[in-house]
């Protein structure tokens, strides 16, 4: 049995599909903080089957909810205080994201003024469907 400990202050993202926290760990930048990340793969979960957890010994302000809600509206983040869970936070899809996705369209205002920020609107919350806010090109 694998032991990972607790942790005293900081977020616990669960109930992540088992297989995705490495796109969440590159997506949220997790590279680039100076505390301490622990990914848990293929943890055993009586809801999923199998699941993935990220452990960040953090406060919440370095996560981009955002980008959470887009990955996956359904993980479970956990703000810890003093090893206790003091606060769960619910995800939803974003109405915006913004320098996440890239636009495909070789026609976009995007492709030939790269400075610009990519922005994707969310146009259909039911199919999860995005688009460019400069082309409406949809996001696939």
């Amino acid at each position: 049995m694998l032991n990972v400990g607790s942790l005293n202050d900081g977020v616990v993202l669960d109930h992540i599909k088992a297989g995705k926290s490495m796109e969440i760990y590159k997506y949220l930048a997790l590279d680039k903080l100076d505390c301490q990340v622990a990914i848990i793969k293929n943890a055993k979960s009586e809801k999923m089957g199998r699941k993935d957890i990220i452990k960040i010994e953090s406060p919440l302000d370095v996560i981009n909810l955002d980008i959470l809600g887009y990955i996956d509206h359904n993980i479970t983040v956990n703000i810890i205080h003093h090893g206790e869970i003091v606060e769960k936070k619910e995800l939803k899809l974003p109405k915006m994201i913004k320098n996440v996705l890239r636009c495909k369209n070789p026609r976009c205002i995007t492709s030939i003024e790269q400075e610009l920020t990519q922005m994707f609107v969310l146009t259909d919350e039911k199919k999860q469907i995005y688009r460019c806010r400069y082309c409406d090109e949809k996001y696939k």
